[in-house]
């Protein structure tokens, strides 16, 4: 049976959708069956993975509103060992008649739950705010990954999102455990990074990746040609730093 991994933080910029990408692309590259579901309206993590995303090309919103089955919506190899379940705009709309169903809360979990057997690992890329979307997300997981920006406000984020996983734990999934945080847009040259990273180690208990994301410009180019940092450049700082993370997970 695979593992259901959320990638979530209310916060954006903190390379939550990036992270989805490329640890997915690594433990493709590494001969796991991946399978990243992207949950975000805006569409990132596709565009990212793929590029231009087909108009007939069913989506996780027909998925969730029971316009498609799981199967219809997976884009085969989208990258190397890894599927795709797309996103778009419509994705939006999809909040709202959530709400209209009594399973508002847990439709994720039942569409996908087929999908565990097929894959090592499936991601899920949330969207970066806190609501029926990304407790959907938390719900269906059996872990989460927080990425967080090696930046002054990143303790107070990560405290909002780590109270909102204890909530959906208590309420909705008491098996959901966090995977680990992970520090992303490293940048050496900068005192504030190493104090951050050494603020949140001193004042969480939570597991922390010992691997660290650096800031990285081919990382930042590679969504643009809708690539993974693995094909793009696969000998870069950014490529080398997520096959370490994915290393990790294995390990683990």
């Amino acid at each position: 049976m695979g593992k259901i991994i959320a990638l979530t933080n209310q916060k954006g910029g903190v390379g939550k959708t990036t992270s989805a990408i490329n640890i997915a692309a690594c433990l493709g590259e590494a001969d796991q069956r991946v399978l990243l579901i992207d949950f975000d309206p805006q569409g990132n993590a596709t565009s990212g993975l793929i590029g231009v995303l087909s108009e007939d090309q069913p989506t996780v919103y027909d998925m969730i509103c029971g316009n498609a089955a799981a199967g219809e919506c997976i884009i085969e190899d989208a990258a190397e060992g890894v599927d795709l379940i797309p996103a778009d705009i419509d994705l939006s709309g999809a909040e709202v008649e959530l709400l209209e169903n009594e399973d508002e809360q847990t439709r994720l979990k039942a569409v996908i739950r087929p999908l565990k057997k097929k894959y090592d690992y499936i991601f899920i890329d949330c969207p970066p705010s806190i609501g029926i979307l990304t407790v959907n997300a938390l719900t269906a997981s059996d872990s989460a990954i927080i990425p967080v920006q090696c930046e002054y406000f990143a303790l107070e984020g990560l405290n909002q999102v780590l109270n909102t996983i204890e909530i959906v734990k208590q309420k909705l999934n008491s098996k959901l455990k966090i995977e680990g945080i992970l520090f992303t847009m490293y940048d050496v040259r900068t005192k504030l990074s190493e104090e951050v990273v050494e603020s949140v180690r001193e004042s969480l208990n939570e597991k922390i990746f010992e691997t660290v994301i650096p800031r990285n410009i081919r990382l930042a180019e590679a969504p643009s040609h809708g690539v993974p940092i693995t094909k793009y450049d696969s000998s870069s700082r950014g490529a080398e730093s997520y096959r370490m993370l994915a290393a990790e997970l294995l390990n683990r």
